[in-house]
């Protein structure tokens, strides 16, 4: 999936809040308005009256890349324990009991470079729901039976995941692709790590990230931004900003590249179809932004049922599925290959996908047809995510954490943009001939039967 931050220049002023034009501003869609507060936390306002709702959401630079081992899926946990107890709601039944009072819609996701939390309801709720957002954020309480109950649900997701073949051949290649920093791009986490988190593992994580000049709170629906601005000024003001960058007292580490190519095959009895994957390291937002943007050009090319891999692959019968998709992310987002080949087929299938990878920087394995239609489609995929009112904060906060800003303001001028010279410079930069981590996984008796090992290896 292909999601998509900035610079902020504030000024300090006596009169910082009262005037939203004191500060230099982004480049936002119409109808979207931006604030820095003095403690740090950046505010963004959506005007839409498509529907008389209002969604409030808050995002933190937090998720699966601040973790090292110790701290492996805690990030999750932690978003788990959001919705349990805090001062002003001292037990999840009165939290709870909340919501309904609210008729809230909520919930949170835990991401690589993300996590978020909101709650949707009636536009003449948001002075109560920013209230309740912000009891949640500022004062969570760290209860051991709240975490004892919560600690198996979080495991159990991860459970649920092993039962698909799919994830179990995703978490042995994300093995070799990070090597030792694999929690790092690993949301859901270690079982022992989530089995055994401690109400003081979540302080240290709420004391490392959660203030105000490492969140965003977005305020989206039928509403005023004026208003929401006072409303969010009067609520979350006081919020005292931790007085430094946590990612530059907390770095994240560099992702070493791949020295060389990872190919291996996995068995599992629950492989009723087997699956193939290739990861890359991709493209980083930081170092690489226009690269990122190449990238959904080019997998969305590969996804025309005209196209020469789809074509070489589905019908020729090789496979009955097959894609590539890339990660925008901050830092080195992966790429990845799935295929679902015909089990009757694995050698011509394999051989057919390497094929394909070496023709994929030749000027002639797409048309201009192809290349227009690639963009057109990104275009009205984007239109239709901006039907959804209460879907727009989700989509900025991803932005705002792994990109900018602007990066979403020109996402769609952008992809219009795109040259053949780009796609090329793309491939040849992170694909033709670089390591690559390629898995399969299968039953053994399929395994067996093809002698996957003699002829599933990387090129010598």
């Amino acid at each position: 999936m292909n999601r998509k931050l900035t610079r902020l220049i504030y000024l300090f002023s006596a009169f910082a809040f009262c005037s939203v034009a004191a500060q230099a501003q982004h480049r936002l869609p119409d109808g979207y308005y931006w604030k820095k507060l003095d403690n740090g936390l950046e505010v963004v306002v959506i005007e839409n009256s498509k529907v008389p709702l209002a969604t409030v959401e808050i995002a933190v630079k937090n998720g699966a890349y601040t973790e090292g081992p110790e701290y492996s899926g805690l990030s999750h946990l932690f978003e788990h324990m959001f919705f349990k107890a805090n001062k002003e709601y001292p037990d999840q039944e009165k939290f709870l009991k909340r919501t309904q009072e609210l008729g809230a819609i909520w919930n949170g996701t835990t991401d690589v470079e993300r996590v978020n939390y909101f709650f949707t309801f009636e536009k003449d709720s948001l002075d109560a729901g920013l209230k309740f957002m912000n009891a949640a954020i500022r004062f969570p309480i760290y209860r051991e039976e709240d975490m004892k109950k919560e600690r198996p649900v979080v495991d159990g997701e991860f459970q649920r995941a092993e039962s698909d073949p799919g994830f179990q051949v995703w978490y042995e290649s994300q093995k070799y692709l990070w090597g030792d920093l694999l929690t790092r791009k690993n949301p859901i986490g270690d079982h022992n790590v989530i089995n055994t988190a401690t109400p003081e593992k979540m302080m240290t994580i709420k004391n490392k990230y959660y203030f105000p000049n490492n969140s965003l709170l977005i305020i989206c629906g039928d509403v005023k931004h004026e208003d929401a601005f006072k409303r969010a000024q009067k609520i979350f003001g006081d919020w005292q900003s931790s007085g430094f960058n946590p990612h530059e007292k907390y770095p994240i580490p560099d992702f070493k590249p791949l020295s060389k190519s990872e190919f291996f095959v996995k068995e599992s009895s629950i492989a009723e179809a087997p699956i193939m994957m290739y990861t890359w390291q991709g493209p980083s937002y930081k170092t690489d932004s226009a690269a990122t943007i190449a990238a959904d050009v080019f997998s969305t090319i590969l996804g025309l049922n005209s196209s020469k891999f789809k074509q070489a692959l589905i019908d020729k019968g090789l496979a009955s599925s097959a894609g590539l998709y890339y990660s925008t992310l901050r830092y080195t987002g992966p790429i990845e290959m799935d295929i679902q080949p015909n089990p009757g087929k694995l050698k011509e299938c394999f051989d057919e996908v390497n094929k394909q990878i070496s023709m994929w920087s030749s000027s002639d394995y797409f048309t201009d047809e192809q290349l227009a239609d690639a963009k057109a489609i990104l275009l009205r995929n984007n239109l239709r995510q901006q039907e959804k009112p209460s879907s727009l904060a989700s989509q900025l906060s991803y932005m705002w954490c792994s990109t900018s800003f602007e990066y979403g303001t020109d996402i769609n001028s952008n992809y219009q943009k795109v040259t053949r010279a780009d796609i090329k410079r793309y491939i040849d930069t992170y694909i033709n001939q670089k390591p690559v981590v390629a898995g399969i996984i299968l039953k053994p008796e399929l395994n067996k039967q093809a002698n996957v090992e003699s002829f599933f290896v990387a090129n010598k």
